[in-house]
């Protein structure tokens, strides 16, 4: 309830700074100080849709968004092969690492958000269903001859139990068409849903997750603190938010190797796989925007999540950064 306050408060303090600016633009054209309309044009858009960064470019904040999508719609059919050819294969050694750290039991609720071709959901549900067959293992060791008593208690507690669910949840058709295309040819459908929708506004209730996670997806969002504010409202007390994404490399030696992989090859792979140099382009670019390590830890403790920390993979390549709500 406490969460779902301060959002209400964090929007309506956004909608009243708009207000306010756009009340002063119409005051300012009122009173002449608008010499021609393409003037007042641009002070009217500035006022509406505020600038942000697409890579390295400087872009309106609607125009980013349109391109984002416009990006991965594009790059949705080779996605997993590209995600394979420009890490060499270690993006499976990050995403094992954030179920490892992750530790999900039977009955867990996850939220994948931006979880396009599934492969963080496929993971989890791969990992409860591991989880299961070791308790059902421990508890045949444990009662080799059990009571009628302890057969019932286990019938009762199988009844009583919640199924794990994964729901992928991503802004982009294109991207969620693939990954139900590939949990069709791996015949996963048990637990698994598939839902259109956006970062900055969940098409779900409070409190309804156990586990929130988004996997090289955030550095894409135009506001990062409202997508932030949105997994802490729809996180069930208690829940853990988990976040991998790619951040800041400290070694000067690997980051001049690194930087120079990234720029030289990774948009040369993408024309060649992906037909695309522009969209790999722009992924190389975003990287280097987004927050380091320590500054992302601040926006996640100031979105209203305890305990922050990370794990930084690969020699800060990656990073891994978790919270909880309480």
């Amino acid at each position: 309830m406490a969460a779902s306050m301060r959002l209400l408060v964090r929007r309506a303090v956004r909608l009243s700074h708009r207000n306010i600016t756009l009340t002063a633009a119409g005051a300012a054209a009122r009173s002449g100080c608008c010499r021609g309309p393409s003037v007042c044009r641009c002070f009217s858009d500035e006022a509406e849709d505020r600038s942000t960064h697409f890579g390295f470019e400087t872009v309106s904040e609607t125009e980013k968004a349109k391109r984002v999508y416009k990006v991965f719609e594009n790059v949705a059919q080779k996605y997993d092969i590209m995600n394979d050819a420009m890490s060499l294969g270690i993006h499976r050694v990050w995403k094992d690492a954030l179920l490892h750290v992750m530790h999900p039991q039977p009955g867990a609720q996850l939220l994948d958000v931006a979880g396009g071709t599934g492969d963080i959901a496929f993971r989890f549900l791969e990992y409860i269903r591991s989880q299961e067959e070791r308790q059902k293992r421990r508890a045949a060791r444990s009662s080799q001859t059990p009571s009628w008593q302890d057969i019932s208690n286990n019938y009762s507690t199988e009844d009583e139990s919640r199924e794990s669910r994964a729901v992928v949840c991503d802004i982009n058709k294109e991207m969620l068409k693939v990954g139900k295309q590939k949990a069709d040819s791996l015949g996963v459908s048990a637990g698994l849903s598939w839902v259109v929708g956006d970062a900055e506004e969940l098409p779900f209730d409070d409190d309804q997750f156990d586990i929130y996670t988004i996997a090289f997806g955030i550095r894409n969002v135009t506001h990062i603190d409202q997508a932030l504010q949105e997994a802490l409202r729809v996180l069930k007390p208690g829940g853990r938010f988990m976040c991998l994404e790619f951040s800041k490399v400290n070694n000067p030696i690997l980051s001049s190797i690194y930087d120079a992989y990234s720029f030289q090859m990774i948009p040369v792979i993408g024309e060649v796989i992906a037909g695309d140099w522009k969209s790999y382009q722009y992924l190389v670019e975003s990287i280097r925007k987004f927050p380091n390590q320590e500054e992302f830890k601040g926006m996640i403790e100031d979105a209203g999540f305890y305990c922050v920390k990370y794990y930084n993979l690969t020699g800060g390549v990656v990073a891994l950064h978790s919270g909880f709500k309480l």
